[in-house]
């Protein structure tokens, strides 16, 4: 079939990219390496999705040049998202901190939208469909691509390119975005993995692993930003929300910071307690707030075995200092494989930003998560991704 344009990628952005298309009568052909569309889709949220996030706004979001996502967020907004879905039978259930999830249905009905929508439309999803070669010739590109042992050719006025970033190799991710953008000359912002867990080596690996499966509700921050979420203990380090929010704003040889009581003052505490049962010991005042393991834990650094009315003003100092400001050097991340996104990606000065077009290549566009945008846990990377689709599709 004669097409408008060619989309690399059936991911999130690849999708709506091609649905918007559609609307438009425009038709679209999808390039898909992996064997079905949507994958990362598909286990996003342990397979339930959390499609966007009610407070999105381009605050959330990592970027070299942070205002850059605020034209795609105008032109397609988080009620957009929303509205979109429910004409298609999936209205959102809010979790925690605004992430909507499909109220009676998952990822694989969000999947299904897409897929019927484009067979609607008449635009073509060819799976299992390796792109091996792109050229730019004469105003228009020819897409080389492989597909069961054969090779293809297509010629294509407008190309867009959402074919994702580094993380979760085995759902198909690949550096394919950067290295066509590294061979044309576009700059690229250093990638590294982003929303994923934190190790700890070492002499302290082994209090680590001892609290595995153990979750509390902290505040963690660094000099740039904090969150307030739980963090989970496992046998090679960190993870749980908090964690990998902080993640995407740490790097290699920096601290974080460990607030284990973030809506208390464990000093007022101690104070209340000995006016009126000095005979408690700071383990079992510890135990109101945490899992006795935990407690038991922290006997390493506090005596909590010890009567709060014989503590000494050192002794509580000292509990101060480690229930609010709990000091962190982690040895490194889990890698692109545990990782949710990946940081950095196709500098957006590289980019119009409002239709994402490539400045020195015109008829070229990138989106999603190989741009250098990077949102926050809880739906915001899935915004980002809609927006891009949508912005994109008015350009081609």
């Amino acid at each position: 079939m004669e097409a408008d344009a060619i989309i690399i990628g059936a991911g999130a952005c690849g999708l709506m990219c091609a649905v918007q298309a559609g609307y438009l009568g425009k038709r679209v052909i999808i390039l898909e390496k992996g064997s079905k569309a949507g994958a990362k889709i598909l286990i996003s949220g342990g397979g339930r999705c959390n499609y966007t996030n009610m407070f999105a706004t381009d605050e959330q979001f990592i970027s070299g040049n942070r205002h850059f996502s605020k034209s795609a967020f105008t032109q397609w907004t988080v009620d957009d998202t929303i509205s979109f879905f429910e004409t298609y039978g999936i209205n959102g259930k809010e979790k925690t901190l605004g992430q909507l999830f499909p109220e009676h249905k998952n990822a694989k009905d969000i999947v299904d939208i897409f897929t019927e929508l484009c067979s609607d439309f008449g635009q073509e999803i060819k799976c299992n469909a390796d792109v091996t070669d792109i050229i730019q010739k004469d105003g228009s590109y020819l897409v080389t691509y492989e597909q069961s042992g054969k090779t293809y050719t297509l010629n294509t006025p407008k190309l867009v390119i959402a074919t994702g970033g580094l993380p979760i190799p085995k759902m198909g991710a690949t550096d394919f975005a950067l290295r066509f953008a590294r061979k044309n000359g576009l700059n690229i912002i250093d990638t590294a993995p982003a929303l994923v867990p934190l190790t700890i080596t070492g002499k302290e690996e082994d209090w680590y692993a001892q609290l595995s499966g153990n979750s509390v509700f902290c505040e963690v921050s660094n000099d740039q930003i904090s969150f307030e979420e739980n963090i989970l203990f496992t046998h090679w380090g960190l993870s749980g929300p908090a964690v990998l929010q902080i993640s995407s704003y740490w790097r290699p040889g920096e601290s974080i910071n460990i607030n284990l009581l973030p809506r208390e003052d464990i000093t007022a505490l101690l104070e209340e307690e000995r006016k009126h049962n000095g005979k408690t010991l700071l383990s079992t005042l510890m135990n109101r707030y945490y899992a006795k393991k935990f407690t038991d834990a922290m006997s390493k650094y506090l005596p909590v075995d010890k009567q709060v009315a014989s503590l000494t003003k050192t002794e509580l100092e000292l509990i101060h200092q480690t229930i609010h400001l709990f000091k962190v050097k982690p040895a490194g991340d889990k890698g692109y494989d545990k990782a949710e996104v990946m940081r950095g990606g196709i500098d957006t000065n590289e980019l119009s930003s409002k239709t994402l077009e490539c400045k020195k290549m015109p008829g070229l566009y990138f989106g999603g998560e190989c741009v250098d945008v990077t949102g926050w846990l809880g739906g915001y990377n899935f915004q980002w991704a809609w927006a891009c689709g949508f912005v994109i599709a008015q350009g081609i």
